[in-house]
């Protein structure tokens, strides 16, 4: 069993930067795939970007240039650097794993970007 716990959000003026970070307890292995997605309201889960145990990264297109994720060198954390933010961004971040076809998800962190 996997669980992750997110932290790092919070309000930010437009063109701030946040950095959301993502701790899981339990056993991540080799092949999985870590990532975070985003929902506004009203809106569907979305992908925001995605790393492999190789270190692919995969971005939506609305992040790439501003958005940076990493993961930790033991592979068990995963972080995403937000830079020039934008209203738009605004909302709950979730972490997820996938490893052995499951799906892990953590309990979210709301991301508000506004003046």
């Amino acid at each position: 069993q996997v669980q992750l716990v997110e932290s790092g959000g919070g309000l930010v003026q437009p063109g701030g930067s946040l950095r959301l970070s993502c701790e899981s307890s339990g056993s991540i292995f080799g092949g999985s795939v870590m990532g975070w997605y985003r929902q506004a309201p009203g809106k569907e889960r979305g992908l925001v970007a995605s790393i492999t145990w190789a270190g692919n990264t995969n971005y939506a297109d609305s992040v790439k240039g501003r958005f940076t994720i990493s993961r930790s060198y033991r592979k068990t954390s995963v972080y995403l650097q937000m830079n020039s933010l934008k209203p738009e961004d605004s909302a709950v971040y979730y972490c997820n794993v996938v490893q052995g076809g499951r799906d892990y998800w953590g309990q979210g962190t709301q991301v508000t970007v506004s003046s």
